[in-house]
């Protein structure tokens, strides 16, 4: 005997029911065209903006200028003997009695005396005065050890206003003028008889002149010509397109600070890598201007030593 359960028609109604309603749901799921179209215009913004911002990045970071990192100065304190005469010592020499003469005030019988003999036609002779002064015509002293330069105590150095040389190689005034307005060095004349300094800057261009009258308180390093050069005749012509009067007057270079301190850092690591560590030991260095790419920098080219004291 066999049995069979009868299947309800509200059942299987049910049934597709639920299967259509998730049909619908999957069909709401489903990308539409709209969406696709709409996530493609969404990436490529995304993308073009991105290229943008970095190109934007590019340009601003190429138009920046980071200025260059200080140099520590080399600060130099030679020693300079002034007006003293030139020795190997440095003592007090007494003066002799015809200095000591110079310097009192001659009296009536002196001046009567003077006065007689320049009449009389006859020579003077030197009278030896009461004194306790050696009487010497020669002085006693060994001079001054001291090298040139302003009176003081410091360093046994040869200044640098001495010691250095600047060589330029320029074929054409703009090459020249190029180079010194690179090194922000200014071109000056001075003496004759004009007071103060006439200085020059903006020397590739439109040279402009201005004149310090105070002259004491420059005090940049500065050169002159000490021997001929066909670059004299450069500087002559930017000074006087700027308007300088040059006659019976000195023409003159003043170095600024900066380049100065790269120099002194230039001069040492040449001289250290010589076996020479020390600025006391160079008596000459020699810089050559040279290009380098755009720019142009300075080179030792030679640098001699002084030899030891004994």
């Amino acid at each position: 005997m066999s049995s069979a359960v009868a299947e309800h028609p509200s059942d299987s109604l049910s049934l597709e029911q639920m299967r259509e309603e998730r049909r619908r749901e999957r069909a709401k799921l489903r990308t539409s065209r709209f969406d696709l179209v709409s996530s493609l215009f969404m990436a490529l913004i995304l993308f073009i903006g991105t290229f943008v911002l970095m190109l934007f990045i590019v340009w601003w970071t190429s138009r920046l200028s980071f200025p260059p990192k200080a140099i520590k100065p080399i600060i130099e304190n030679p020693a300079g003997r002034g007006e003293n005469a030139e020795g190997f010592e440095r003592d007090f020499e007494p003066p002799g009695a015809e200095e000591v003469e110079e310097l009192m005030e001659p009296t009536l019988q002196d001046t009567i005396e003077a006065v007689t003999d320049a009449v009389s036609n006859v020579a003077a002779t030197l009278d030896t005065m009461n004194t306790n002064a050696t009487a010497s015509t020669t002085g006693t002293g060994k001079g001054d050890s001291r090298p040139p330069g302003p009176e003081g105590e410091g360093e046994d150095i040869v200044p640098r206003f001495e010691r250095w040389q600047l060589n330029f190689t320029a074929k054409a005034l703009g090459d020249y003028a190029e180079q010194l307005d690179f090194y922000e060095i200014e071109l000056g004349a001075i003496g004759g008889s004009i007071q103060g300094v006439d200085v020059v800057n903006g020397l590739a261009g439109s040279p402009k002149s201005r004149r310090i009258v105070d002259t004491e308180s420059e005090k940049r390093l500065y050169f002159m010509w000490t021997s001929p050069s066909p670059l004299m005749q450069f500087d002559r012509q930017l000074l006087q397109k700027a308007g300088v009067q040059l006659a019976n007057r000195q023409m003159m270079k003043f170095i600024p600070t900066n380049l100065e301190n790269q120099l002194a850092q230039i001069e040492l690591e040449y001289s250290t890598a010589k076996g020479h560590p020390s600025v006391t030991e160079i008596a000459k260095t020699i810089f050559e201007s040279k290009a380098d790419g755009s720019s142009y920098k300075f080179e030792v080219i030679d640098q001699r030593y002084r030899k030891p004291k004994k």
